[in-house]
Protein backbone atom coordinates (compact mmCIF):
# COMPACT_ATOMS: atom_id res chain seq x y z
CA UNK A 1 0.00 0.00 0.00
CA UNK A 2 1.09 3.07 -1.00
CA UNK A 3 -0.27 6.47 0.43
CA UNK A 4 0.58 9.99 -1.60
CA UNK A 5 1.09 12.98 0.61
CA UNK A 6 -2.11 15.04 -0.88
CA UNK A 7 -4.11 11.51 0.16
CA UNK A 8 -3.20 11.97 3.48
CA UNK A 9 -5.84 13.66 6.43
CA UNK A 10 -5.44 16.89 7.68
CA UNK A 11 -6.80 18.54 10.27
CA UNK A 12 -6.61 22.14 12.13
CA UNK A 13 -6.58 21.81 15.60
CA UNK A 14 -7.47 25.32 17.26
CA UNK A 15 -5.87 25.72 21.09
CA UNK A 16 -4.97 22.00 20.89
CA UNK A 17 -5.37 20.87 24.52
CA UNK A 18 -5.64 24.11 25.92
CA UNK A 19 -2.23 25.60 23.86
CA UNK A 20 -2.15 29.05 22.23
CA UNK A 21 -2.72 29.21 18.28
CA UNK A 22 -3.23 26.55 16.12
CA UNK A 23 -1.76 22.85 15.13
CA UNK A 24 -1.83 21.65 11.96
CA UNK A 25 -1.84 17.84 11.75
CA UNK A 26 -1.24 15.68 9.11
CA UNK A 27 -2.45 12.09 9.77
CA UNK A 28 -0.20 9.70 7.51
CA UNK A 29 -1.98 6.33 8.72
CA UNK A 30 -5.21 5.81 10.97
CA UNK A 31 -5.83 3.96 13.87
CA UNK A 32 -6.49 0.42 11.90
CA UNK A 33 -3.25 0.90 10.07
CA UNK A 34 -1.60 1.21 13.46
CA UNK A 35 -3.13 -2.18 14.06
CA UNK A 36 -4.86 -1.07 16.78
CA UNK A 37 -1.94 -0.66 19.23
CA UNK A 38 -2.06 3.80 18.86
CA UNK A 39 -4.23 6.56 17.71
CA UNK A 40 -1.64 8.76 15.62
CA UNK A 41 1.44 8.70 13.78
CA UNK A 42 1.72 11.87 11.73
CA UNK A 43 2.98 15.51 11.29
CA UNK A 44 2.47 17.98 14.01
CA UNK A 45 2.89 21.44 12.32
CA UNK A 46 3.47 24.60 14.87
CA UNK A 47 3.91 28.52 13.58
CA UNK A 48 5.72 30.53 15.65
CA UNK A 49 3.67 31.62 19.29
CA UNK A 50 1.71 28.35 18.69
CA UNK A 51 1.49 24.72 21.05
CA UNK A 52 -0.32 22.17 22.25
CA UNK A 53 -0.99 22.49 26.15
CA UNK A 54 -0.15 20.51 29.15
CA UNK A 55 -2.47 16.86 29.27
CA UNK A 56 -1.32 13.62 30.77
CA UNK A 57 -1.19 10.56 28.71
CA UNK A 58 -3.13 7.74 30.33
CA UNK A 59 -3.15 4.41 29.00
CA UNK A 60 -1.00 5.74 25.99
CA UNK A 61 2.78 6.82 25.31
CA UNK A 62 3.59 9.49 23.08
CA UNK A 63 6.80 10.22 20.66
CA UNK A 64 7.83 13.24 19.32
CA UNK A 65 10.89 13.66 16.83
CA UNK A 66 11.52 16.96 16.18
CA UNK A 67 12.00 17.26 12.07
CA UNK A 68 12.64 21.05 11.67
CA UNK A 69 12.94 24.18 13.60
CA UNK A 70 12.99 24.81 17.39
CA UNK A 71 10.59 23.98 20.32
CA UNK A 72 10.11 25.09 24.13
CA UNK A 73 9.22 20.66 25.70
CA UNK A 74 8.09 20.54 29.02
CA UNK A 75 8.20 17.01 30.56
CA UNK A 76 6.74 16.82 34.11
CA UNK A 77 7.18 20.10 34.73
CA UNK A 78 11.27 20.48 33.30
CA UNK A 79 11.06 22.84 30.44
CA UNK A 80 14.26 21.97 27.92
CA UNK A 81 14.86 23.71 24.33
CA UNK A 82 14.34 20.88 21.56
CA UNK A 83 16.18 21.31 18.11
CA UNK A 84 15.91 19.23 14.61
CA UNK A 85 16.46 15.99 15.48
CA UNK A 86 16.05 15.61 19.01
CA UNK A 87 13.21 13.16 20.46
CA UNK A 88 10.84 13.44 23.26
CA UNK A 89 8.88 10.26 25.02
CA UNK A 90 6.45 10.94 27.09
CA UNK A 91 5.63 7.63 28.90
CA UNK A 92 1.96 6.69 29.80
CA UNK A 93 1.36 8.37 33.25
CA UNK A 94 3.42 11.44 32.33
CA UNK A 95 2.54 14.90 30.99
CA UNK A 96 3.82 16.99 28.46
CA UNK A 97 3.13 20.68 26.42
CA UNK A 98 5.59 21.59 23.75
CA UNK A 99 5.25 25.34 22.09
CA UNK A 100 7.05 27.05 19.45
CA UNK A 101 9.01 30.31 21.17
CA UNK A 102 11.40 31.06 18.02
CA UNK A 103 10.82 32.88 14.90
CA UNK A 104 10.13 30.34 12.56
CA UNK A 105 8.01 26.98 11.93
CA UNK A 106 8.52 24.10 13.59
CA UNK A 107 7.22 20.28 12.44
CA UNK A 108 7.11 17.03 14.69
CA UNK A 109 6.68 13.93 13.70
CA UNK A 110 4.34 12.64 16.56
CA UNK A 111 3.43 8.48 17.60
CA UNK A 112 0.99 7.77 20.56
CA UNK A 113 1.11 4.00 21.07
CA UNK A 114 -1.04 2.67 23.68
CA UNK A 115 -0.08 0.62 26.51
Amino acid sequence: MIRKKEECTVKINKEMKGGPGEVIQTCFVDQEELLNKGRLFGNLHLEPGCGIGGHTHQGEGEIFYIEKGQVVYNDDGKEEILNQGDIAICKPGHSHFVTNKSDEPADLIALILFE
